[in-house]
């Protein structure tokens, strides 16, 4: 009898002890520069499908951004309660919004006080779950005056997100100011290369050619989420330690 509860016992504290650590959830929420494309789309690509390969096996990048949404559409459609419901200790949200919500055009035009307020929703509820929240400022247009200079198409929006940021203590990436200065260093002709810019049958899913200076094609997705990669190495966001480091060449 005691032969066999030792047996039981020796079994359960096995079971235990080589039991999968759970894996840390990184959700991505925002609108189409960030978000996974089509096939039919190719080359179009947003910076949170590369951002995904830079972590180790300890966790999980689930990009739930969308095309077209805003920070109000993304909730009213119910996009954010199932992760909210998801969300357990020690995951994070990382939330960019901008390029839909201040565009008055839009069915998806949010004014900068219900902006603000939707931000804040995802922050406090993302903390309510024991989450880290992480604020991202909308990344640059390629957008360029007469002079060579890069134009801030997101000023207002950008700076809701800063002020924000400050007002409740959450980490801030500014990605709209880190890739301006990406942007500017490039220049009016080398930036091109960074967005999905083609000629005439040069892809068969754009036969006629397209002239885009707001989504990226694999090179711009790859350079944009390496500039959020370092923003949270220079934020020291415990996330950072599961970020692969490249290998050395000796």
């Amino acid at each position: 009898m005691m032969k066999a509860v030792f047996v039981f016992c020796v079994t359960i504290f096995t079971l235990f002890s080589f039991k999968t650590k759970e894996k840390i959830t990184v959700y991505l929420i925002g609108d189409s520069t960030l978000s996974i494309k089509a096939v039919n789309t190719y080359p179009e690509m947003g910076w949170g499908v590369p951002f995904a390969w830079f972590f180790n096996s300890e966790v999980k990048v689930d990009n739930k951004a969308m095309n077209g949404r805003s920070s109000s559409s993304f909730d009213k459609e119910n996009r954010w309660q199932p992760i909210v419901d998801s969300l357990k200790s020690g995951d994070y949200v990382l939330i960019q919004f901008g390029h839909n919500d201040e565009v008055e055009t839009k069915k998806t035009y949010t004014n900068p006080t219900e902006y603000v307020n939707f931000l804040t929703k995802y922050v406090k509820e993302t903390r309510s779950n024991e989450a880290y929240p992480v604020l991202i400022t909308p990344v640059a247009r390629r957008a360029f005056d007469e002079n060579g200079k890069v134009i801030d198409t997101h000023k207002v929006y950008a700076q809701l997100v800063r002020d924000l940021a400050r007002k409740l203590n959450v980490p801030l990436i500014d990605l709209s100011s880190k890739s301006m200065e990406l942007l500017q260093d490039l220049g009016l002709e080398k930036s091109k290369f960074l967005y999905n810019h083609l000629a005439p049958n040069q892809n068969p899913n754009y036969p006629e050619g397209k002239r885009d200076d707001t989504h990226f094609n694999e090179l711009g997705a790859r350079m944009i989420a390496e500039l959020v990669l370092k923003e949270i190495n220079v934020l020291q966001l415990p996330l950072s330690n599961y970020i692969v480091a490249p290998k050395k060449k000796n």
